[in-house]
C-alpha cells in the first residue's frame, strides 16, 4: 500500500539522518505528521529537518542524504528553506531545512517527531509557536459582498474579451470568498481542515455545498453560466442587492449572447 510506502520512506531518511552530521531531528508534517488517517494512494511527504547551527547550508546544497535512502528524479529549490522532490519510485516530497531557533518565528501545522538525536531534548518542537488559523468570517457581509463585485467585475473582463481574467474572478475569487463563509452555511463535517489552504477537501468537510461546485466551475468557455450558478447559490443564503443581481444577469446575457453571434 502506497501510504505505507510512504510512512517507510520518511522512516528511511530518519535513519539516515542518525548517520549524517549535522541532523538533529526529523519533523513529519500534513498526512505523514498527526494527520496519517487521512494518507492515500495521493499522499506525499513534507517534512522538515533540523540541524544544528551552520549545517543548514550543507543539507539544502547537498542532497546525497536523500539520495543515499533513495534515488531522486527531480528536485529544485523552491525557497530558501528548501526544496521539492520526486523520488525516482514516484514518491514526492517537499521538505524545509531550520536550525532549532528558526521555528519559533515560522508558521507550520503541528507536527510529528519521526527521527531526533538522542542529545536533542526539545520535545516540543513539533508544536509551533505561531499559530495559523484558518480565517472563519463571523458574519457573510463581507464575503458575500465581495463574491458579487467578483462576478461583476469578472464578467465585465470576460465580455471585453479578457476571458482568462474572467475565469479567475467569478470561478476563483468568487469561489473562495464563498468557502471562507461555508461554516455559517452548513454543518461542517470534522475532517482536517488546513489553515494554509480553506478549499482542501472541502467535498468532505461540506457535501452539501460540494454538490454545486462543478455548476459554478464550468471553464474557460462557460464563465457566464458559472457566474449565474454563483449567483443562484448567494440568492439562495442571503438577501442580495436587486441592483448588482440584475447587472450580474445582464452581463451574463451579453457575454452568452457574443458566444452564440461567433
Amino acid at each position: 500500500m502506497r501510504d505505507q510506502l510512504l510512512l517507510n520512506r520518511l522512516d528511511d531518511i530518519g535513519k539516515n539522518l542518525a548517520q549524517t552530521e549535522g541532523a538533529l531531528l526529523l519533523l513529519g508534517l500534513g498526512s505523514v505528521g498527526i494527520e496519517v488517517e487521512r494518507l492515500d494512494a495521493y499522499s506525499d511527504i513534507d517534512f522538515f529537518v533540523i540541524v544544528k547551527p551552520g549545517f543548514k547550508p550543507r543539507f539544502i546544497d547537498q542532497l546525497d542524504w536523500l539520495e543515499a535512502v533513495h534515488p531522486l528524479g527531480y528536485s529544485f529549490q523552491n525557497t530558501k528553506d528548501g526544496h521539492k522532490i520526486l523520488f525516482e519510485d514516484g514518491i514526492y516530497g517537499e521538505f524545509a531545512i531550520f536550525e532549532e531557533q528558526e521555528m519559533t518565528s515560522i508558521a507550520y501545522s503541528e507536527g510529528r517527531i519521526v527521527w531526533q538525536d538522542a542529545l536533542f531534548t526539545n520535545l516540543n518542537i513539533g508544536t509551533p509557536r505561531q499559530k495559523t488559523d484558518v480565517v472563519r468570517p463571523e458574519t457573510m457581509d463581507y464575503a458575500l459582498n465581495e463574491a458579487l463585485t467578483n462576478l461583476y467585475v469578472g464578467l465585465c473582463r470576460y465580455a471585453r474579451g479578457e476571458k482568462l481574467s474572467g475565469v479567475k474572478f467569478v470561478e476563483t475569487s468568487a469561489v473562495d470568498n464563498i468557502i471562507s463563509i461555508l461554516h455559517l452555511v452548513e454543518q461542517e463535517n470534522d475532517y482536517f481542515p488546513d489553515v494554509f489552504g480553506n478549499e482542501r477537501r472541502v467535498e468532505k468537510r461540506f457535501p452539501e455545498f460540494a454538490k454545486r461546485i462543478g455548476n459554478m466551475m464550468q471553464g474557460y468557455e462557460n464563465v457566464p453560466a458559472s457566474a449565474l450558478e454563483i449567483l443562484a447559490y448567494i440568492e439562495k443564503i442571503y438577501p442580495v442587492n436587486q441592483q448588482m443581481s440584475n447587472e450580474i444577469k445582464r452581463l451574463s446575457t451579453i457575454c452568452q449572447q457574443e458566444k452564440s453571434d461567433l
